[in-house]
């Protein structure tokens, strides 16, 4: 049964805190799910969290920080000393949780808190992880993992995974590897446990596994986790010797973070921001997007101006700027959008730019012919002048056409030279698509209607 947070329930726990009644604490709070004391932490202000946090039992208590709001367990984790993040919380995570909860500090509390962690192979291991690139596999894996060796007997093999295993909490594979640590394939468990104990690991071992290098963009492990359905990739060094491994939980939490960039970036905002920082740094994120709509919107009204005597002739063509401009933006962020989703789960094929552009102008003419006829019928019956018809019409139906095309070559080319393509889908198509459709909407009324 999913938890859920009520009022009555936070009342309870704040009373117990200011009584600082420990037993009641940990009475409300010894059967929730890391997740749901995470949130509870959440609503409470800095000095009730840090009570409640310190009478959760060590275990549990590194596992909550893991699922708190960013900026939250940014200011908790400050209130705590290095001997207490070391002791509480950085020995009882796995490797790659502690070097990313390490990497929210500066480099001299960083290195006092490796200073006291216990367990000097762990830190060994985590400083190891430091070192990697961010967005790399290196990055994202770790060092906690079950392997055995190719020369091994069966027996063996089993003595030695006890032994690794207590370490694990989730064994997804067991990893061969020879006598220099090179990762030479897999050993599936249900056929380790049906196998004699005398058998050599070398007779029943799987060498078909996929892996990783150390210095793999992230995106490119999502993509072959995604594709193989795998829970567990291996990473290897150079040398192919095994490093660590990425789990499921680690990809889903970049998954998400990619996501939450892009909607972002599709929204006009720049920069990892959330809704709890500062009226600077908001500022900072959505600023720019918002002065390149501004040089948008001049250069639209340099446009109109450029065409100011014919509507002084014409009014009514006024009528319809705003339809333009719109149908225009839309058709450039849907194809756009279409493209990068594409991209991101390199759903594509092979094929190149052309193609994509051909298969996008028939889907653009065939909207456009939709629109242009519904809009032509709607000025036939409302409107007087046969010529406005023709011109709002024919205007309609090459905004949608170059603006899908638009739409279609932006996220591709910045897609060739490494740029994001989701920067495509947000206000810069929009504003583009824009001051074109005016300006060629003015053209065609102008051969059209007015000549």
């Amino acid at each position: 049964m999913q938890f859920e947070l009520t009022r009555e329930y936070l009342n309870d726990l704040k009373e117990a805190i200011v009584r600082n009644d420990e037993l009641a604490l940990i009475e409300l709070v010894h059967e929730l799910h890391p997740a749901d004391v995470a949130e509870i932490l959440d609503e409470l202000e800095l000095e009730e969290a840090t009570v409640l946090y310190k009478v959760l039992d060590a275990n549990i208590a590194s596992d909550v920080l893991t699922h708190m709001d960013e900026d939250k367990r940014d200011r908790f984790l400050g209130s705590l000393s290095s001997k207490e993040i070391a002791e509480q919380l950085i020995d009882n995570l796995d490797s790659d949780d502690a070097a990313d909860m390490l990497n929210l500090f500066a480099q001299e509390q960083k290195e006092e808190i490796i200073s006291m962690i216990e367990d000097r192979q762990q830190a060994r291991d985590i400083v190891d992880l430091l070192h990697y690139k961010e967005g790399t596999a290196g990055a994202l894996m770790a060092k906690e993992l079950i392997r055995v060796n190719v020369s091994w007997t069966v027996s063996t093999a089993v003595k030695e995974m006890r032994k690794q295993a207590e370490a694990i909490d989730h064994v997804y594979t067991i990893y061969v590897v020879d006598g220099e640590g090179v990762l030479v394939g897999r050993l599936p468990i249900k056929k380790m446990l049906l196998t004699p104990l005398k058998t050599l690991i070398s007779d029943i071992y799987d060498s078909q596994i996929k892996f990783v290098k150390v210095d793999e963009d992230q995106e490119e492990v999502v993509s072959i986790m995604e594709k193989y359905d795998i829970v567990a990739l291996p990473v290897v060094d150079e040398l192919g010797r095994l490093q660590g491994r990425i789990t499921i939980d680690d990809v889903v939490d970049v998954i998400r973070e990619e996501a939450e960039k892009d909607y972002a970036l599709a929204s006009g905002i720049s920069g990892d921001v959330d809704s709890s920082d500062n009226v600077l740094t908001l500022t900072r994120a959505r600023l720019p997007w918002l002065l390149i709509g501004l040089l948008g919107g001049i250069l639209g009204a340099r446009v109109i101006e450029l065409y100011e005597g014919d509507l002084q002739l014409y009014p009514e063509m006024a009528f319809f700027i705003p339809l333009i401009a719109a149908m225009g933006g839309n058709a450039g962020v849907q194809s756009s959008a279409i493209i990068v989703q594409g991209l991101a789960t390199k759903s594509m094929g092979m094929s190149g730019i052309l193609p994509k552009l051909g298969k996008e102008f028939m889907v653009g003419l065939l909207n456009g012919l939709v629109c242009a006829v519904i809009i032509f019928g709607y000025n036939m019956i409302f409107g007087d002048s046969l010529a406005l018809s023709y011109t709002v019409s024919l205007a309609l139906l090459s905004v949608i056409i170059i603006a899908t095309l638009f739409g279609t070559f932006v996220p591709l080319i910045l897609d060739k030279y490494d740029i994001d393509p989701a920067l495509a889908t947000g206000p810069f198509i929009t504003t583009v698509n824009d001051v074109l459709g005016l300006f060629i909407y003015f053209i065609i009324g102008h051969l059209l209607y007015i000549a």
